[in-house]
């Protein structure tokens, strides 16, 4: 049987080479130059192709913007669950720690793409339930949120009387355990939503240097935030 590469998969080869050819351009540009430099007709520049040719791959900025930034949620969520995973049988403590140290990891590593897909505003094609980079974003979501109901599905941890949160809180709350098939229970939202508020928080402020002021190194207070975390979880960790 002649088992040599039709011209289609030719064609299809030597696409995706382009397409990766071109997210990293763009990494490059964002890295060296900023968010702003990140254009189609830089990004032709950076390859040697022209503007037009690249709009055969990209129809626009928001469409180029979309697939790069899909690929920084899921470098993302790839260092988060080669964490998780290489902890399999360990208890839900070690694990979430681990992850969670790994998303500080990535975000420090790279700091210009973390801006970029957390403190850039999301284009109108972004929040499309099928583009690129909704989808990946998900997946980074779907990371924090499984540890969570491990732990809760485990053991269950504290949480608030609804009726005694701020007016407003609880209806949104029940809205998103009903978005994600109420694998918690609104109550146990209200303590997901803390335990990434807090995280996020901490990594923006060390990743936009808003705490150079006082602080030079940041992981102490993150590992601070993330002893708290656990004693809201109820987590013990192995030894």
């Amino acid at each position: 049987m002649d088992r040599r590469p039709t011209g289609d998969g030719r064609r299809d080869r030597v696409r995706e080479a382009t397409v990766r050819e071109i997210h990293q351009s763009a990494r490059t540009l964002l890295v060296t130059k900023g968010p702003a430099a990140v254009t189609i007709n830089a990004v032709a520049r950076e390859m040697g192709m022209s503007g037009p040719s690249l709009y055969h791959y990209y129809a626009s900025r928001d469409a180029l913007v979309d697939a790069v930034t899909a690929g920084f949620f899921q470098e993302l969520a790839d260092a988060m669950e080669h964490d998780r995973d290489k902890r399999t049988g360990a208890p839900p403590a070690d694990r979430f720690l681990g992850a969670c140290r790994a998303m500080r990891a990535w975000a420090v590593s790279h700091p210009a793409e973390f801006e970029w897909i957390f403190a850039s505003p999301v284009s109108g094609t972004q929040h499309q339930p099928d583009s690129a980079r909704h989808q990946a974003g998900l997946r980074f979501e779907n990371v924090f949120i499984d540890m969570i109901v491990e732990v809760w599905n485990t053991r269950p941890f504290p949480v608030p009387e609804l009726n005694e949160l701020p007016e407003g809180l609880p209806e949104q709350l029940h809205a998103y355990s009903r978005l994600i098939d109420r694998r918690l229970p609104p109550e146990a939202v209200h303590v997901y939503v803390t335990c990434w508020s807090r995280l996020y928080g901490l990594l923006c402020l060390e990743v936009l240097h808003q705490m150079d002021f006082v602080l030079t190194d940041m992981q102490p207070l993150y590992e601070q935030c993330l002893s708290e975390l656990s004693g809201m979880l109820g987590l013990t960790q192995g030894p």
